[in-house]
């Protein structure tokens, strides 16, 4: 397998972060978003959408999408769980995955693309150009700064998002975190839960991958 990847950016390290819970080396190949290598003739015959993280399957199958990527390691590699055991533990982890993406990391994404002079006419990912618009940025920053509250309330009676033990849920929740710097917005030192949840995975050693 080849993992795409982009050190500096939010969503390959979804992936490395998966990598390491697994357990699992994997061969990176960099990407430099800074540069916009992605759209380069190079990486864009491999994968024709430019976005990182993007898995190369031994077999030549191309999975550009965490929620793909996370899905192929489960099942291939299904210890320890990343995606839940029971029914209920599956459903709670696509649940809070699905609302740190929309509710969180989107908003620091609208705030960041709408703002920063390196994403003119780049305001969305992909190969199409998008004018920013600074009333998103505006409601981005809303919208993650308002969702950290919602985290600290669901960490106040789970030890972890998605129940009593750590999953992809938590993985994103943590990436969401550390990508709101990006537009200098931080948890409040009263969301103790948050806090207190965000150091538990900080010490997990696939914070650092």
């Amino acid at each position: 397998m080849k993992l795409y990847d982009y050190a500096k950016a939010p969503n390959p390290r979804r992936a490395r972060m998966v990598f390491a819970e697994k357990r699992v080396d994997v061969e990176r190949i960099e990407i430099d978003l800074g540069a916009k290598a992605q759209f380069e003739d190079a990486f864009r015959s491999i994968n024709p959408r430019c976005t990182v993280p993007a898995l190369e399957l031994d077999d030549g199958t191309l999975l550009t999408e965490n929620s793909s990527i996370v899905r192929f390691m489960e099942e291939t590699y299904p210890e320890p769980p990343l995606l839940g055991r029971t029914p209920l533990e599956k459903a709670l982890v696509a649940e809070w995955t699905t609302r740190v993406e929309w509710e969180g990391l989107m908003g620091v994404a609208e705030a960041l693309r709408n703002t920063s002079r390196f994403f003119k006419d780049a305001a969305i990912t992909g190969t199409q150009p998008y004018p920013q618009l600074p009333e998103l940025a505006e409601r981005g920053r809303h919208r993650a700064e308002a969702f950290f509250a919602v985290l600290d309330a669901r960490l106040a009676d789970s030890a972890y998002l998605a129940g009593g033990q750590f999953s992809a849920a938590d993985i994103v929740g943590f990436v969401f975190i550390d990508f709101s710097a990006w537009i200098k917005l931080r948890p409040n030192s009263d969301l103790v839960h948050l806090a207190a949840w965000y150091d538990a995975i900080a010490a997990r050693p696939s914070a650092s991958a």
